[in-house]
């Protein structure tokens, strides 16, 4: 059995690794027994899931632009067939993840956890990989919970179905099975044991430095602060951020924050100075098209001539922003042939590296303080004044003054989601922050709002697969 699967992960590793190459030989003269004979093998073998991770259907692309434009950050200004849909919020128009690619980056964390021990190697560096295994199986995870499934405790109708839970590899039809979706309980509770797995496992990793493109101690730490607040628990996102915080040496006053003169350059460094888990992205990880035809540098800037440049910042958004606000920079006014008006270009994604080409930065240190301050908000008890607190110390690097000294409650809770909504534009926030808190999906222009009842909150499972197991539900509203 072992020789099988490691014939069928080698075939897939190797399709899918470009970043990061198996260094102990020349890929042709690699067998399975040498590929993974070793911790070194099963490394490498962990590395491709990052590669998943940069693909166009995940955070390349999709999930930084799909959750903007289906809510109220983001509008089309060329139609090119991308986006149409999930700008009206069309039925079946979503987020589409319930793919191969996705499941396989699953499953090869699954391979890895249940073959390293098995192998000789450096404990220290089985550690590593170890938890990184645990990290990115997390973050899939994740991704396919908020995308499919409802937060725990924000069911409509109690609906409380995410997606198929497997923590075992998949070797071959012979250990192939068809099952069920779990609760959204039963897979945030992997992802949040995968979390506190990897926490104890990984090293420790310095903004700044390339140690960010890899998971780290302080990214698992961030990680779990945001599902926690997804998850509704608030004293314990608290803790995380405060503990990621610690971990990576970002002080209460904003220490580890880009300053207002430097926070646009910032995305056209790399890694971004705020990084706490950014993914790289190298030439060798893309074909010649790519760039053009995928990269979000292409579809939201025209900083290079052949830039399809599809989607703009909504007027709505723009006229959010206080003056004085650097965050307003990330958007340059510019036109665009058969756009009327103004429009905006992106001034996060410029393509820096050349030819479209930049890293993603996934998990910033603003986040923290943002987490933090809703936790606070939120909690059982709450803590306003540390809300404000860290708003405050946000907003001093974004060149702001400070909130309100008597904003709190429901008021401070706007202004948080306010400040979420201008910090992370066109970094694939805006949708899940909506809907994670029960909210309505407000939307910009002439497009009505999608109410948080409404079925068109959860994307629809693939018709193929439920053609192929009869044992998936589709979601509410699709059949």
């Amino acid at each position: 059995m072992k020789n099988i699967f490691r014939i069928m992960v080698l075939g897939g590793a190797l399709a899918t690794a470009s970043c990061t190459d198996l260094e102990t030989q020349p890929r042709q003269s690699l067998t399975p027994e040498v590929a993974f004979a070793d911790v070194d093998g099963f490394e490498a073998l962990g590395f491709t899931t990052y590669g998943i991770a940069r693909a166009f259907n995940q955070y390349g692309q999709q999930m930084m632009i799909a959750p903007e434009i289906m809510a109220d950050n983001l509008r089309i200004i060329a139609n090119t067939g991308r986006y149409i849909g999930q700008e009206a919020n069309a039925d079946r128009a979503h987020m589409n993840l319930w793919t191969t690619q996705f499941w396989s980056g699953i499953n090869t964390a699954n391979i890895v956890l249940a073959q390293i021990d098995d192998v000789e190697g450096n404990d220290t560096q089985r550690a590593r990989v170890k938890g990184e295994a645990h990290f990115m199986r997390a973050l899939f995870y994740f991704d396919l919970a908020r995308v499919y499934g409802y937060e725990p405790g924000k069911e409509v109708n109690g609906w409380d179905k995410a997606v198929i839970l497997r923590t075992e590899p998949t070797l071959g039809f012979s250990n192939a099975d068809f099952r069920a979706r779990a609760t959204n309980r039963q897979v945030y509770d992997l992802i949040i044991s995968d979390l506190q797995t990897a926490i104890n496992l990984l090293p420790t990793a310095s903004q700044g430095t390339s140690g960010v493109y890899r998971a780290s101690k302080g990214a698992a730490q961030a990680l779990l602060a945001r599902v926690f607040l997804y998850d509704s628990k608030f004293a314990e996102a608290e803790a995380a951020a405060t503990q990621a915080m610690a971990t990576f040496g970002i002080s209460d006053a904003g220490v580890g924050l880009a300053d207002a003169d430097s926070y646009i350059a910032g995305f056209s460094t790399a890694p971004n100075p705020e990084s706490l888990f950014e993914i790289e992205i190298r030439s060798n990880d893309w074909s010649t098209v790519d760039g053009v035809n995928n990269s979000v540098c292409s579809l939201s800037a025209n900083v290079f001539a052949s830039a399809q440049f599809i989607v703009t910042a909504t007027d709505e958004l723009i006229e959010s922003y206080e003056e004085g606000d650097v965050r307003k920079d990330a958007w340059g006014e510019t036109t665009r042939s058969g756009a009327s008006g103004t429009v905006y270009r992106s001034n996060k994604w410029l393509g820096h590296k050349g030819d479209f080409l930049e890293n993603l930065p996934i998990i910033r240190a603003a986040e923290l303080f943002l987490i933090r301050a809703e936790a606070r908000n939120r909690k059982q008890s709450p803590d306003d004044a540390g809300a404000r607190a860290d708003l405050n110390a946000l907003r001093s690097k974004r060149g702001l003054d400070d909130v309100d000294a008597a904003l709190s409650g429901a008021a401070l809770f706007d202004q948080i989601m306010l400040e979420r909504r201008q910090e992370f534009a066109l970094e694939g926030h805006r949708w899940f922050d909506l809907k994670r808190n029960g909210l309505d999906i407000t939307k910009a222009g002439n497009f009505e709002n999608v109410p948080y009842s409404d079925y068109r909150l959860l994307a629809p499972l693939p018709t193929a697969e439920l053609q192929l197991n009869d044992q998936l539900e589709q979601n509410p509203g699709y059949n």
